[in-house]
């Protein structure tokens, strides 16, 4: 095995583990927040629930569901607009208690999102229902980065030898091997396309990677992104027609044109499948991955070309005269490569702190590390060829810099292929923020009544709304004549603040807002009277975060 071919495996390896241990996150439509409110106690059940997400998904049949205090199933067929879940449901028999909405859809980057939302009808349950399992099976979560990176490996091992043989071949070596080389990338597309096809429907129903119904494959097939796969599919034949005389070198021009046309249609079935179809600036974000993606494959693949076929056994004076053009070739390609990634970083991560507050920022610095010290490998490769230290004592330092610059290559595909299934910067600090079930739930009893109530967000500011409600220990409505809360900070020497709760219904009552001026512990007490004679003062302590004040 040559030095070449063993530092190349050794990258494989590396790549194997680093690929192994990946767990990414897989929702990329990030819950923003529902009707009724996660978490939220109301006075009566509703009719149909609305759940709203970062991006358009779509409802995975028979996974969205709606389950009573009881643990029985109440809700109908769910319709989906946009980023905004629809669920009818019916009233449940015993409606007091805590409700579950478990839901399973895909997103509009093709990736599924699974989870489960509570709230309750006046008191919560005891025991809440429970929600099957939503995740995604472990042997899914490990073959959908390995799929993807076969899907770049294969890219890489086609554009290499094809550019090469297609403008910049020596005449006397042989063309047989790249040009398997070729045909063997893009087997490796097809097969991994295939692969993400099957993949797709566990990752969907949260099944077994082998646990596949036709049913579940013929759904896939007809979503959009299996008919985006498909047509890559139908485009890696065209392509491969096309370049049969263009690997022979004897390609007329416009079947050359014709066969990079094609080929860059085909890169554009990869970021309609991924981020860049749900992002903002889509239509942008698209052109700059398939930039970024033609410009790695046509870098990679021509290092990979250089290291196994041409540097050991072409002449010093063709080297002399090869390697000077596929340097300018690959400072260009880096140059596009830098652009496209730079316009999809800023629009992905979002924000600065989630270059480290985020797994995608920690990875997109990963990547970025080892892409600079790749690029210090191919500035002394570079400087090698332009110093004309190719012959002789410059051969083997040349073959040295390009081999670690295949290495670290593979490297940053495979950290792009788990980058892909990570949810981006400007997502996933939405979705580790916004969807909290923030707010202050409890029940308060005393032998006149029960008590429960909410306040949201329980933060520091003026808009806290007080909801409670008033129920017989047995649980059954109770009407109220009066309610007062008091609100007071306790280790400071201030006054109880009291304010009346305004009626809503006979046992349903709403303060507008509750002040929290400081952060600490507030005791909270509620004084209810039933009838002319009866009442009683149940209290608690909610404790208020420092923080920017609720506005």
């Amino acid at each position: 095995m040559t030095r070449a071919a063993r530092l190349l495996a050794a990258a494989l390896i590396a790549l194997g583990v680093l690929l192994i241990p990946a767990s990414p996150a897989f929702a990329h439509a990030a819950l923003i927040g529902s009707t009724p409110a996660p978490g939220s106690v109301i006075g009566s059940s509703p009719s149909e629930i609305v759940v709203t997400f970062s991006e358009g998904i779509t409802a995975v049949a028979g996974r969205v569901q709606v389950l009573d205090p009881d643990g029985k199933r109440i809700s109908g067929t769910p319709t989906v607009s946009g980023a905004t879940l629809r669920i009818p449901v019916r009233r449940a028999a015993q409606p007091l208690g805590t409700y579950l909405v478990s839901y399973r859809v895909i997103s509009a980057d093709s990736h599924p999102v699974g989870g489960a939302i509570t709230f309750s009808v006046g008191a919560p349950s005891a025991e809440p229902p429970k929600a099957g399992e939503a995740g995604i099976h472990r042997s899914v979560t490990l073959a959908t980065p390995v799929t993807r990176f076969l899907g770049y490996a294969g890219l890489t091992l086609t554009a290499g030898p094809a550019l090469f043989l297609a403008l910049l071949w020596p005449r006397r070596r042989s063309r047989v091997a790249a040009t398997r080389t070729a045909y063997a990338g893009l087997g490796l597309v097809a097969v991994a396309t295939l692969a993400s096809l099957w993949v797709q429907a566990p990752a969907s129903s949260g099944a077994a990677l082998w646990d596949v119904s036709g049913t579940e494959l013929g759904q896939v097939l007809t979503s959009s992104y299996g008919i985006i796969l498909s047509c890559r599919l139908i485009l890696l034949g065209v392509v491969g027609v096309l370049l049969r005389p263009v690997l022979r070198g004897t390609a007329p021009r416009w079947r050359g044109l014709a066969a990079v046309a094609v080929a860059l249609g085909t890169l554009v079935t990869w970021p309609l499948t991924g981020h860049a179809a749900a992002s903002p600036l889509s239509a942008a974000i698209v052109a700059a991955d398939v930039v970024h993606m033609a410009a790695m494959a046509v870098w990679l693949g021509g290092l990979l070309t250089l290291t196994v076929f041409l540097l050991r056994r072409t002449h010093p004076r063709v080297l002399g005269v090869l390697l000077p053009v596929w340097s300018r070739w690959a400072a260009l390609a880096v140059v596009w490569l830098v652009a496209g990634g730079i316009v999809q970083a800023v629009v992905q991560v979002g924000t600065i702190r989630a270059l480290w507050e985020t797994d995608y920022g920690r990875l997109l610095i990963a990547k970025v590390v080892i892409l600079a010290a790749t690029l210090a490998a191919a500035w002394y490769a570079r400087r090698l060829v332009n110093r004309r230290q190719v012959p002789a004592a410059g051969a083997g330092p040349l073959r040295r810099a390009v081999g670690i610059e295949v290495a670290a290559t593979v490297v940053i595909l495979g950290l792009s292929a788990v980058l892909v299934q990570v949810n981006p910067g400007r997502s996933a600090s939405v979705d580790q923020g916004a969807v909290r079930e923030q707010g202050v739930s409890q029940t308060l009893t005393c032998p006149l009544y029960t008590l429960q109530f909410n306040i949201f967000p329980a933060q520091l500011g003026d808009n806290n709304t007080i909801h409670a409600f008033v129920y017989t220990p047995a649980g059954a409505p109770l009407p109220a004549d009066e309610w007062t809360v008091t609100s007071q900070l306790l280790g400071k020497n201030l006054e109880p603040v009291t304010e009346p709760l305004l009626p809503l219904n006979p046992r349903h009552h709403a303060a507008g807002a509750i002040t929290f001026p400081y952060p600490g512990d507030y005791e909270i007490k509620f004084t209810v009277r039933i009838g002319e004679l009866n009442q009683a003062t149940v209290k608690t302590t909610v404790s208020v975060p420092a923080g920017s004040p609720s506005r």
